[in-house]
């Protein structure tokens, strides 16, 4: 198996040959014409087409002749980025097991691919040209394999972060003490790690603030807004952005609503302590647009004092490397988000390895830290002096659900199993997938939408809406939004009264939950928003129908007519992956069985961390423990220090 051969991918027998063909084996993904090594793995499903056909391409165009254990390891390499990882580990390359738990295919050692690696045309260049496709790296975790691309957009992400660390702004220490003293004049509940953030953000120009549901995030930004202005002595230059646009909504209605509270009669908070914002997308922040590069980059840089970038742990590490080369070096950048949810669907865990990295040992400087270092386990301390701060009081999830988000936070298992049997666990529970119970809280949430549908209330019908949630991994199959969708639907046309309701069939009924699955910008809709559809009086007071939505606690609900909203899907069960950033009253969690791969750790809190008052999780104990136990591991090298090679070049 570590015999290296001649033949280029997708060929046999010359560097040039045509495209691989393609069969209709397993859908599509079967090469035909790949030969050793690469068919062996695309034949047990390794390796897909695509990563055939990129390989192919990348050995066609070097011109040279490329061993077989080269192809494979650059194929695993464009693997690893199409399921998340910024590069491939050598030394941690996953590969399915049988049924009888042995690899499905026996890979080469990591010793083979490192030699064939670095002694190949793609790291050090082809003899007919200068392409070198590839970049290979050591580091803590072992030897690393890149794409280019993504090896140099770490490069710009590693480099402008250590260049914004090794400088501070120049601030009073007093006067930052008396703008958080005044941010958080009227709030006597604000945690000391709240009052923290603000101190720290004021006091570098980067800065990390992480926390998960419920922890005063967006209220802590809002604060932190405040006390940079009163230090600036006037309004700042603010830019506030998320990487979708529905993100980017839920922002903006959040600040706005805050500032209208505080704003009301019944505050003393002068209005000057909510500064005024316009959230954006982080692609309408830069300018960018698909196919074209960010107008706002290395040479024309965003003209802002202040960043705010919410819901980083969306954010993919292009983006990334993007916004940092777009920024004034004097401009204060601050992340925000929760590290244990759910990353990008594009490669890269940016906010995760930031916070996992290694601390730099740097000091908080302006002498901040004791506003709350009594609060500080060890670890944290010296990320402080990186800017990171974790909010840790949850004002919304207690009980229970913050305890069983812990323990699978910490991957321990047995933790979440006991807590799951405590009596003193009332608002968590584990049941069958034929537990009656999952059927009448089910009913009960669809005949309260279809009354308060009819209602023509926009208000009662959305707390109708946010009152429960089926949540689903899949996409499809009988453990999917597809299967439990289709199940609640023939569950509710059982109802004596209630309408019928068919996945085949189109009906606008009062009570429908709706889910929009394409940005609306002009409706003022976006991919995830879920509403409600209403019955109500037009203007000529005939009955009408509408679908409202919600943007957060703070805001009026959005009414849309039907006719307007082209792309949607009946929203009776969701993927996890579409709930991030909502919240509802109770979760049913749908488990699919312990081997599925989407089952991890950061699926299941980001499901449990969607309840305010109750989950139900539907499963067995082996997929519950199978989900704890099996975390996202996205292959990256930001989390530790690089070192090149000596006889592999790379472009730093």
């Amino acid at each position: 198996m570590s015999t290296t051969h001649d033949a280029p991918a997708g060929s046999g027998t010359s560097a040039a040959g045509d495209a691989p063909a393609v069969t209709d084996d397993r859908n599509g993904m079967q090469v035909h014409s790949a030969a050793g090594l690469l068919r062996e793995a695309n034949r047990v499903g390794v390796l897909d087409a695509a990563d055939i056909h990129i390989t192919g391409r990348l050995v066609r165009m070097s011109g040279d002749r490329v061993g077989e254990i080269e192809q494979l390891a650059t194929a695993l390499a464009v693997r690893a980025v199409r399921q998340g990882s910024t590069c491939l580990a050598l030394a941690d390359i996953a590969v399915p097991a049988d049924e009888n738990g042995e690899p499905v295919l026996a890979l080469p050692s990591t010793e083979a691919m490192l030699t064939a690696l670095r002694a190949g045309p793609l790291i050090v260049g082809a003899s007919g040209g200068a392409l070198r496709p590839l970049v290979v790296m050591d580091s803590d975790d072992g030897p690393l394999l890149y794409l280019r691309k993504y090896f140099q957009q770490e490069q710009v992400i590693r480099t402008i972060l250590a260049e914004r660390s090794a400088r501070r702004p120049d601030v009073d220490a007093d006067a930052v003490r008396a703008a958080v003293d005044a941010a958080f004049a009227a709030s006597p509940d604000a945690s000391p790690r709240q009052r923290l953030a603000a101190a720290v953000a004021a006091s570098r120009w980067t800065s990390v603030l992480t926390g998960g549901p419920g922890t005063g995030k967006t209220y802590t930004v809002a604060r932190i807004l405040s006390v940079l202005e009163q230090i600036a002595g006037g309004p700042a230059h603010v830019a506030v952005c998320a990487p979708t646009g529905r993100a980017v909504a839920q922002l903006q209605a959040s600040l706005d609503g805050m500032r209208r509270a505080a704003a009301s009669p019944d505050t003393d908070i002068p209005d000057t302590h909510t500064p005024t914002v316009h959230a954006v997308t982080v692609h309408g922040l830069l300018g960018w647009r698909p196919g074209s590069a960010p107008r706002y980059r290395s040479g024309n840089l965003l003209p802002h004092d202040v960043v705010v970038v919410d819901e980083t742990s969306m954010l993919s590490i292009t983006a990334m490397s993007h916004l940092l080369e777009a920024i004034r070096p004097d401009a204060r950048l601050i992340f925000v988000g929760d590290p244990h949810q759910l990353a990008s669907v594009e490669a890269g865990a940016v906010l995760a390895d930031l916070v996992e990295r290694a601390a730099s040992g740097s000091m908080p400087g302006t002498d901040l830290a004791d506003l709350a270092t009594a609060e500080l386990s060890g670890p944290e301390l010296p990320r402080l002096g990186d800017g990171i701060v974790a909010l840790t009081r949850n004002y919304r999830n207690r009980g229970g659900i913050a305890d069983i988000a812990s323990a699978v936070n910490s991957g321990d298992a047995d933790a979440v199993l006991e807590l799951l049997a405590s009596p003193e666990v009332d608002d968590v529970e584990l049941v069958e997938p034929g537990d009656p119970a999952i059927a009448r809280d089910v009913v009960a949430w669809g005949r309260a939408l279809w009354e308060a549908g009819r209602t023509g209330s926009a208000v009662d019908a959305l707390d109708a809406l946010d009152g429960h949630r089926v949540l689903c991994a899949h996409r499809e199959g009988s453990w999917g939004v597809q299967g439990w969708s289709r199940q609640i639907m023939e569950w509710l046309s059982e109802v004596p009264g209630h309408p019928p309701v068919s996945p085949d069939m189109i009906r606008w009924e009062p009570g429908t939950p709706i889910l929009v699955t394409a940005n609306d910008r002009q409706n003022k809709v976006f991919n995830g928003d879920c509403g409600v559809v209403i019955r109500r009086l037009d203007d000529d007071g005939e009955p009408s129908l509408s679908v409202a939505f919600r943007r957060s606690e703070f805001s009026d609900p959005v009414q849309v007519s039907p006719a307007r909203l082209a792309e949607t899907m009946w929203a009776y069960a969701m993927t996890i992956h579409r709930s991030q950033g909502s919240q509802f009253g109770a979760v049913t969690v749908v488990l699919p069985p312990a081997d599925s791969p989407l089952l991890t750790r950061e699926l299941l809190y980001t499901a449990i961390t969607r309840a305010k008052s109750r989950v139900r999780i539907v499963g067995t104990p082996e997929s519950l423990q199978a989900a704890v136990e099996r975390r996202v591991h996205r292959a990256s090298g930001l989390r530790s220090e690089l070192h090149p090679y000596p006889d592999a070049p790379y472009e730093r």
